[in-house]
């Protein structure tokens, strides 16, 4: 999948919120990309203008790579990649692709390395 992921940033900026709040969830649900139920509350990953300030503003970069949610080694090369470079990174698989949730300050340098991450796995293939 590596050799063949063509990473895009998404338009806008994301926050990650968590809340046990009915009416908040009702209010967010429509705007929300991605929700998970937790003990604590329901996270939400929404735009960021839907966040309060102390969110960190995140930015999605899309792998368009079509990835099976039985695939293995991709997520883990992706984090490690980032990782390696002090990039912090939130992954969310869907049914066709992943997502990488990076902050928005980084996340030039995100598509450097996961660019450069491509490029080396296609060179190997």
């Amino acid at each position: 999948m590596i050799p063949n992921m063509s990473p895009e940033v998404q338009p806008g900026e994301y926050a990650f919120i968590s809340t046990q709040d009915a009416g908040l969830i009702a209010k967010l649900s429509p705007e929300a990309v991605g929700t998970f139920k937790e003990a604590e509350g329901l996270s939400m990953l929404v735009p960021a203008a839907f966040a309060d300030d102390t969110s960190v503003p995140m930015k999605c970069i899309t792998l368009n790579v079509y990835s099976s949610l039985e695939g293995v080694g991709l997520t883990a090369a992706v984090s490690s990649a980032l990782g390696e470079h002090d990039i912090p990174c939130n992954m969310v698989a869907a049914c066709h692709h992943d997502h990488v949730f990076v902050p928005a300050d980084k996340c030039d340098q995100a598509m450097a390395v996961l660019t450069a991450l491509q490029q080396r796995a296609a060179n190997k293939a």
